[in-house]
């Protein structure tokens, strides 16, 4: 089954999909660029292709107009709870992702920035930068999007987003993890942007699971 099926089968709107093709499409642009160590370039991929499966419990309702979404929405919810992290990995399982894969998929998030940074894994270090270089408009800088973050996500309690300090230590980690990568990469950061990733964008769209 391709990826688009898979979000198709579970009523993913268009603009998750889409992150999540774009995530994946960074992460190619850097490894059809990749002098570094050997790593798995398939598992890369595939995590980007599947990492936020378990966005939709994050849609609030009340800004959902559509009466069938906010069901399937609800259905979701019935299914596999609110945790929006254990959905990433119960579905991430479901459709095939390796007990390697599903390692990183859980350290790839920016909450575990520091972690990240002090780590020789570059497989995590790729799939976390990705993610964190595609705002919900499209592919911006890291400084941009997690800046971003912070305003958005200051006044929710339990995010890692509402502690300024914490937040603005992520960030720092965040653009170690960008320096890390580019020391191995012939890019540098602003070559990874919404027109260079086109191409595999579309190429993703067929992409087998």
């Amino acid at each position: 089954m391709n990826i688009i099926e898979i979000y198709n089968q579970y009523h993913l709107p268009k603009n998750l999909q889409m992150h999540m093709l774009r995530v994946a499409a960074c992460s190619n642009l850097i490894l059809d660029n990749w002098k570094g160590k050997t790593i798995d370039k398939q598992a890369i991929v595939r995590v980007c292709l599947l990492h936020d499966m378990g966005n939709m419990v994050k849609i609030p309702e009340e800004e959902i107009q559509d009466k069938d979404f906010i069901e399937i929405r609800r259905k979701y919810v019935r299914e596999y709870g609110t945790n929006d992290h254990q959905i990433n990995m119960v579905i991430g399982k479901k459709e095939g992702l390796t007990n390697k894969e599903l390692e990183i998929l859980d350290g790839k998030r920016s909450r575990k920035n520091e972690e990240t940074a002090r780590s020789d894994n570059y497989e995590i270090k790729i799939c976390a930068y990705c993610d964190q270089r595609v705002a919900p408009e499209g592919v911006v800088s890291i400084k941009e999007r997690l800046e971003d973050a912070k305003k958005r996500y200051k006044d929710r309690p339990l995010s890692v987003w509402s502690d300024e300090e914490k937040a603005n230590r992520l960030i720092k980690c965040a653009l170690e993890i960008e320096k890390q990568i580019m020391k191995y990469c012939d890019l540098k950061p602003e070559d990874i942007n919404e027109n260079s990733i086109q191409k595999y964008i579309l190429m993703l769209q067929t992409y087998e699971i």
